[in-house]
């Protein structure tokens, strides 16, 4: 029986639109230090959508996006770490560190190939879909929270724009340890989704513009404030965290913010900027969501033939956890 020289994928040829095709592709071949993983399931980020528009830099098509997966190499179930080449700074990715997706085919098909030591053992309790959720914003979140926020069992924490994957990821991992959260959305819907999963305090931002004076009412000032936004939600944000807190960003997806200074000197806060994490934190994080049992919130599971569906989904904005693809076999 011949062996098979081609797989399905889902290859983007244009910005400007989701202009992905599925079509056959040669197989990846492993280099040295490298293994090929058989792609069982994968999961869209919010940066897959903003390649496809043109929205990142060092474009370079055709290309196989995709940074998350849950596969199997080896002989075992397995997730892929999607930060390639981070470096020997835990503090710092490496000016030549990438993600998996760009440059680099990523795991919108049935193989990628990665880095041997980007490959770790599936969380057990996980279903293959839900692991597949957990790699870029689960490693994301657990930095934001812990390793950049300090997060403790008994403080308060913001998460703004809740929803997303990351930001539900932080609810989920700061309920686990015994946290306060209050959280915000435009969207009465996902306020109630996340009160289902624990939420404290849940505050549409559209309906209540000065949403920031009633996260005050609620609650007092937070100790941690995690944002995504920028520009007008996180100057809000930082205007509720109390002396000596912190406020972490992953993000500018509304622009720059305009801050004051004041608040910030006077009160000592204490600001970090983070992007998705080091090896110790995934590994950190894999073995703080087996320890918690923590299962990824799944939005809607789609075919790997319906990709331009799930990402039309994510590019309004209706989901509420994460968005999975089923790959065939």
């Amino acid at each position: 029986m011949a062996q098979a020289t081609a797989m399905r994928a889902a290859r983007l040829y244009e910005k400007g639109g989701p202009g992905l095709r599925i079509e056959d592709v040669p197989l990846p071949e492993a280099a040295e230090g490298q293994t090929v993983v058989r792609v069982r399931a994968a999961a869209l980020n919010h940066r897959d959508v903003f390649i496809t528009r043109g929205l990142y830099p060092n474009i370079v098509l055709p290309a196989i996006l995709g940074s998350d997966c849950c596969g199997e190499a080896g002989g075992r179930e397995v997730v892929v770490d999607p930060t390639i080449g981070w470096g020997s700074d835990e503090r710092v990715w490496s000016p030549e560190a990438s993600i998996l997706g760009m440059p680099a085919d990523g795991t919108f098909a049935q193989n990628v190939a990665v880095p041997n030591e980007n490959v770790h053992a599936k969380p057990e309790h996980l279903s293959v879909e839900e692991a597949a959720a957990l790699p870029l914003g689960g490693v994301t979140a657990y930095r934001a929270a812990f390793v950049c926020g300090g997060l403790q069992a008994g403080q308060t924490v913001l998460i703004t724009g809740v929803g997303g994957g990351v930001q539900t990821f932080a609810l989920l991992y700061a309920k686990a340890i015994g946290a306060r959260t209050v959280v915000t959305s435009s969207r009465d819907g996902k306020l109630e989704r996340a009160k289902a999963l624990g939420a404290d305090v849940a505050i549409n931002y559209a309906t209540t513009p000065d949403w920031h004076k009633a996260v005050r009412a609620a609650v007092g000032a937070v100790d941690l404030a995690i944002d995504s936004a920028g520009g007008d939600s996180f100057a809000k944000a930082l205007s509720v965290v109390k002396p000596g807190g912190r406020a972490v960003t992953y993000g500018g997806t509304t622009g720059d913010a305009t801050i004051k200074m004041f608040p910030i000197f006077w009160h000592q806060l204490s600001i970090y900027g983070t992007s998705m994490g080091s090896p110790g934190d995934f590994a950190a994080m894999l073995d703080f969501v087996s320890k918690h049992r923590i299962k990824p919130v799944i939005d809607r599971v789609y075919e790997l033939a319906e990709i331009e569906s799930a990402m039309q989904r994510m590019d309004d904005a209706l989901q509420f956890g994460k968005i999975v693809l089923r790959v065939p076999s």
